[in-house]
């Protein structure tokens, strides 16, 4: 515990001084929908904010987008009006609950691909003004193998996978890193396990796509944790509320904050004072590249 309050100490040393955060690109997918992967999301975001760290979420679901529709809210304005110059990247960052920022991407991201190279310095110039704001960006993807998911995690720092015990989601939670292994892209994958009745069910599944990628992938897959089956979440659900402010005490959100302990402990080797070389631009850099292809 006392290594981790020094890990977050040095995340968050920056924020009281002139000098800029070190922004890290986080993805979180899934190999298919209905497993929970938007709320795992957004509940990460808040906790990991409540523990001091700034965070946006970037709702990059193409088809399925609703971070919004989990905290109860329409927003005002997202990625076509930034495409479009109607707003600038600040115009469209919205607030929710306890003060998390969040970007909708609408439908703008099906004109990303058709951008001219003006367009695209715009974008790029434009998202680049995020670096230094936000210690994570998290980009919460589609669901499954399109095109516009392994995209975006072929271009980010680390991708949390989310998956729940059943045998399709395990099934093709392996057929998405499996896909993004042939590719021939290096990736820091991390297992997160949803809906679990125990510790136990947890860290069997997570074992079986461990091994399963271990033996024919020659990929080391750690899990990052799991989170209980709780009836309050789908409650928070109903009511438009994340469920760790729903429902604070809940099993759901005691291991969304063992996650985000776990997952800020795992950040040691990004505090060491060394500049962040992929950055936002560098990030945003690699999705276009990836797109040309």
């Amino acid at each position: 515990m006392n290594d981790q309050a020094q890990i977050l100490r040095n995340l968050v040393q920056n924020q009281g001084s002139s000098e800029k955060r070190n922004t890290r690109v986080l993805t979180v997918t899934s190999g298919k929908g209905g497993v929970g992967k938007s709320n795992f999301t957004l509940n990460l975001a808040l906790a990991l904010q409540a523990k001091g760290l700034k965070v946006l979420i970037f709702d990059a679901d193409l088809g399925m987008s609703n971070i919004d529709v989990l905290m109860g809210m329409t927003p005002q304005y997202n990625l076509y009006h930034l495409l479009k110059r109607q707003k600038t990247i600040w115009d469209i960052i919205q607030k929710g609950p306890c003060g998390i920022e969040f970007i909708s991407g609408g439908s703008g991201f099906n004109d990303l691909i058709s951008m001219s190279e003006e367009e695209l310095d715009y974008f790029t110039n434009q998202v680049d003004q995020l670096n230094g704001y936000v210690d994570f960006i998290i980009f919460d993807t589609g669901a499954g193998l399109s095109k516009e998911t392994l995209k975006f995690i072929l271009a980010a720092q680390q991708t949390i996978i989310v998956t729940t015990p059943e045998p399709t989601a395990i099934t093709d939670a392996y057929a998405l890193i499996k896909m993004v292994h042939s590719m021939g892209h290096q990736v820091s994958f991390k297992l997160v396990i949803n809906r679990v009745t125990d510790h136990k069910e947890g860290r069997q599944t997570a074992d079986k796509i461990r091994l399963v990628a271990e033996q024919f992938l020659n990929l080391s897959i750690p899990a990052l944790g799991y989170v209980d089956d709780d009836i309050h979440v789908s409650k928070a659900v109903k009511q438009q509320i994340p469920f760790t402010i729903a429902f604070p005490h809940c099993g759901a959100t005691r291991s969304i904050n063992g996650i985000a302990n776990d997952f800020i402990s795992g950040q040691s080797h990004l505090v060491s004072g060394e500049s962040n070389t992929n950055g936002v631009k560098g990030f945003i850099g690699k999705i276009f590249r990836l797109m040309q292809k």
